[in-house]
Order: C-alpha cells, then structure tokens, then sequence
C-alpha cells in the first residue's frame, strides 16, 4: 500500500509556504506544488512563487517544469506529479502536498473525469461558435447550464470550455455534476489534508499586502521582460490575474490605479473561489490561524498517519 501523502491546502496568501516548509523540516519531507500557476519558468513575481531561500530550506517539486507557451493540462500535472511522488517515496521522505489549486488536488488523490468520448462534430460546431460569436459568448453558455465550471474555467482557455459543453450536450448533466463521483470511486493515494484559512478581513487584508510588496519587487518589469520576449498576451498563462491587469496598463487601456485595483479585486476573487471549492471537499481539516496560534505543532500532533 502506498504510503499517506500529507496535504496542506488553502487560498492564496493565507501562509501556505512559511508552513509547508516547517513541515518538511520536521518530518523528512519534501513539497509538491499544487498549483496552476507556478508550474511555469518565466511566472516568479505574480504568482507568488517560493523564494531560492525557501526552496533551499525544503525541497520543492513541479515548480518551473513548463514554459509559458507550452500548452499544459491537468492531465499533464497529474503524470507529473505520480512520477514527483514515486521518487519522494522511493527516497524515503514524506510527500508533502501542498497548494491552493482544487481541480489539481483532486486530480492527484482521486483522479480525472474522464466522461463520453469527444464528438468531433459537436466540438467543430463550438469552435466556429467561438470564431464567428467570440470566445466568452461560449463562456456565457458555459455559465448558464455549467455555473460552477465556468467558475473554474477561464474563458480564454477555450479547449476546456468547449469540453465541458460537450460533456453537458452529450449526458445532460453539468460536468460538474459528473465530477462529484471523484468522492465516490477509489482514491488514488491515501491522504490526510489540513486547509488553512482566517477571517475574510484578514485574508484579504493579506492579499492586498502582498500586491503592494510584489509591485515593490518588480512585478511590471517582470510583465515587460515577458512580453518583451515574444510571449503572445493571448497565452493561457498571461490571462491569470496578476498579468492580465498589467498587461492592460502596459497597453494603455487603463491607469496604473486602475490595474492595481483590478487586480487586487481579481485575486480577492480568485481566493474566494478557492475556499468555495476547497469547503465541499469533507475529507479537509479546517485550521483557522487566528485561532490556532502554532499551526504547525497542531498538524504534528493530530497527523495520525504512519508517515
């Protein structure tokens, strides 16, 4: 039987990182980045992205392993991170999960939706839908038989969008919906998840701080350096939050007041879906840090896996 991975999830900027690495520290583990963002090289600045410092401090996996041009699916992640699991556990250190994407959590624990098989036809019909109506008219269908998928999906990123379109036309059921049976089939991995969280005043409070220290660390000039590089604004990866506002700024089509705002808005939002997800999933352990002073010492002793 495979060994228990440990998890330690949670919204952006509640502290996952400072955490993580204590964890590791004290238990012989190494860290496995769950999440969407970080997995790409030239992204250091905006998506938060542990320092040289604290990788140092602990060894961490699936952070920078793609460039930004390279498409990249969830389908990927999951190869990536059974073969980063496989040799943590071959070394004999614990695997320590951690990160605030849901979609890739569920997808190393309790594996993928797979759903009917593409039709071809159907999709052909949706991409000139996109073609001819633009990409968030589909986005808008999405959101009117799928809301909490088109929650989860950008609307630039048009091959998931269709997918969950097709796999409403073809069963009649939101994806979504299709997805509850994660819960219902064999986990992948044995697992014990704690989630982090505080007040929503806090946390946003937090969101805000740290805007502000990566606008202070260079955030724009990391947005030029990219772009400057050829990379298209149309990628995936620059249409997350954090790139997309200032790329507007840099464009001319709002102020630098303006993006900044956006911006803090966005991630507020964007930290607001992660907790929506994240609350449903039962098997999670809620550790508010208001309320629990020494998170670590807490996790340590209520782990209950031979780790």
């Amino acid at each position: 039987m495979k060994s228990k991975l440990l998890c330690l999830l949670g919204p952006t900027a509640v502290g996952k990182t400072e955490i993580a690495i204590q964890l590791a520290q004290h238990l012989n583990a190494e860290i496995v980045s769950v999440d969407s963002r970080q997995i790409y090289r030239q992204m250091d600045i905006g998506t938060a992205k542990p320092t040289p410092e604290e990788q140092q401090a602990a060894r961490h996996h699936l952070i920078d392993c793609v460039d930004i041009s390279q498409p990249f699916s969830v389908a990927d992640y999951q190869s990536l991170v059974d073969t980063a699991i496989t040799d943590i556990q071959g070394r004999g250190k614990q695997v320590l999960l951690v990160g605030g994407a849901g979609l890739y959590f569920r997808a190393v624990v309790d594996g993928l939706f797979e759903g009917p098989g593409a039709d071809t036809s159907l999709r052909k019909r949706l991409e000139q839908e996109a073609i001819q109506h633009g990409v968030d008219a589909l986005h808008n269908r999405l959101r009117a038989c799928d809301p909490e998928s088109a929650d989860r999906i950008h609307p630039n990123n048009l091959t998931r969008v269709i997918r969950a379109l097709e796999v409403y036309e073809l069963t009649g059921i939101p994806m979504s919906e299709h997805q509850q049976q994660w819960y219902q089939e064999k986990q992948r991995y044995p697992f014990t998840a704690f989630g982090l969280t505080m007040s929503r005043e806090l946390l946003y409070h937090r969101i805000e701080q740290r805007v502000d220290v990566m606008l202070a660390n260079g955030l724009i000039a990391e947005v030029e350096s990219l772009l400057a590089a050829g990379s298209s604004r149309d990628t995936f990866a620059l249409q997350s939050f954090g790139y997309k506002e200032l790329i507007a700024y840099l464009d001319g089509k709002c102020t630098y007041v303006e993006a900044i705002e956006q911006l803090k808005q966005n991630t507020r939002r964007f930290a607001k879906r992660q907790l929506t997800w994240f609350r449903k999933d039962m098997r999670i352990e809620w550790l508010d840090r208001e309320s629990t002073p020494d998170v670590v010492g807490y996790i340590l002793g209520n782990i209950h896996i031979p780790l």
